[in-house]
């Protein structure tokens, strides 16, 4: 695997918990920087795909309860809680 070099601002306290990851998991900050990112990238895919999954269900439902349950997870993910 290739690697590109990035600069990145972090807060104190962000800077501090990575710190103790690493210390604790007996590794560089930079790797658990990139597991960090690497998990929360992963995350991402799987919230839209799950997003598209409740959308198709949408689309295909035809049980007006199912149908309103779906378009309350849906705008829970697009909108929050």
């Amino acid at each position: 695997m290739s690697s590109i070099r990035r600069s990145v601002t972090l807060p104190t306290n962000i800077a501090r918990r990575i710190d103790e990851i690493a210390k604790r998991d007996r590794t560089s900050a930079n790797r658990v920087i990139a597991d960090l990112v690497e998990s929360g990238l992963d995350a991402k895919e799987r919230e839209k795909r799950y997003f598209f999954e409740l959308a198709d269900r949408l689309a295909e439902s035809t049980d007006p309860a199912e149908q309103k349950r779906l378009k309350k997870d849906l705008a829970r993910l697009t909108y929050g809680d």
